[in-house]
């Protein structure tokens, strides 16, 4: 268990680390990079949820490897759908970043 602290310690802490406002960005690329990369992870925790229930064990089953091997195997399954296309979570948070961006400006 971490010790709580005192409000003090935590008023000095949030004045030495301010919280910045997003800055306006020129740059799409980088917006639909990380839109894109939102939705490989949002894919990839989806995916595991689905393949929670199955079972590793019998005659075609991959066993200890599979169950070990199984969060990285999702993973890439997600970041590739999310490469080809996605569900269309990826154009979603792109429009809502830039739009975001623009307000700032």
């Amino acid at each position: 268990m971490t010790p709580a602290i005192d409000i003090q310690t935590a008023m000095a802490i949030a004045k030495s680390a301010p919280i910045q406002a997003p800055r306006p960005t020129a740059n799409a690329a980088a917006a639909k990079t990380a839109a894109q990369t939102f939705e490989g992870v949002f894919l990839s925790q989806f995916l595991g949820e689905m393949f929670d229930g199955i079972s590793t064990d019998g005659p075609f089953g991959g066993g200890q490897g599979e169950a070990m091997f199984r969060s990285l195997m999702l993973d890439e399954y997600g970041k590739q759908i999310a490469a080809q296309g996605g569900i269309g979570i990826a154009d979603a948070v792109t429009r809502e970043l830039l739009k975001s961006q623009e307000t700032v400006q």
